[in-house]
């Protein structure tokens, strides 16, 4: 196996580990917080946020301009197509957000509204996956020097973080809905079984067609935002939590980008 595809195999391997450390708080005796809990959202969606610029949307640029592209062009037209490519997805795939009161979307069907659960969270973590294995792929293909092994790292580790709350927030809402101890863990962190796929299909995807780096680094950040907006901080902010949400989209925008400084 190629250094890069095994870094982001490792890489993906590390982000679903955090989901399922997440998931395993069904465990302990007491829930948490809804308040703590939107908090990590909060803070999970401002890691999304700083990562998409700073891992990806940067170099990427970085990238197309020391190969004498114009920057502007793969980045917009990669980010676009991210975000589109999700939207078609949430479209097609049968799936319910966590927030309470949310519709089944997607193409009809008679699942069980946990499968329908299962899967918006699998939607949202196949494009982190993606994220993951696209930096590592660039970190060790890359000529240019603009993509990192260190801002690499620093994607994995900031996705990682923010897997915490995830696999709480799949978790438990299974387990009040009477689901066992153990299965509701086991829901919780096969959701994000997708991220090591992604991470392999990621780097993978680079090592073929690394002239379009640029464009698939744009488009990864394109879906994890795509993300953000449409779940992550609706979901945060759904029970009233709004002030705890917001500062958590600060605390994690900045721990991110003090991540990528340090690291990258």
């Amino acid at each position: 196996m190629d250094a890069p595809v095994l870094h982001a195999l490792l890489g993906g391997l590390f982000t679903w580990g955090l989901t399922a450390v997440g998931a395993a708080s069904v465990f302990l005796a007491r829930e948490p917080s809804r308040k703590l809990l939107d908090g990590m959202l909060g803070f999970a969606a401002g890691v999304m946020l700083a990562a998409s610029v700073f891992s990806l949307l940067l170099p990427g640029m970085e990238m197309a301009e020391a190969q004498g592209q114009n920057p502007l062009v793969p980045a917009v037209v990669g980010f676009l197509l991210g975000g589109g490519f999700l939207r078609l997805l949430d479209l097609l795939l049968p799936h319910v957000h966590l927030f309470p009161g949310a519709q089944a979307e997607g193409l009809p069907t008679h699942w069980r509204r946990t499968t329908l659960l299962i899967l918006a969270i699998t939607l949202h973590n196949f494009p982190e996956g993606l994220a993951v294995g696209v930096a590592f792929g660039a970190a060790g293909l890359d000529p240019t020097g603009a993509a990192s092994l260190g801002g690499a790292i620093a994607l994995a580790v900031g996705i990682g973080l923010q897997n915490l709350p995830e696999g709480l927030a799949v978790a438990w809402p299974l387990r009040r809905a009477g689901v066992g101890a153990g299965l509701a863990f086991f829901y919780g962190q096969l959701s994000a079984l997708v991220e090591p796929l992604g991470a392999v299909l990621g780097a993978l995807l680079v090592g073929q067609m690394m002239a379009l780096l640029p464009y698939l680094m744009a488009l990864a950040a394109g879906a994890m935002i795509f993300v953000i907006v449409e779940e992550v901080i609706p979901e945060s902010q759904a029970e009233g939590n709004g002030d705890v949400s917001t500062f958590g989209v600060m605390v994690g925008f900045a721990t991110m980008m003090a991540l990528d400084v340090a690291l990258g």
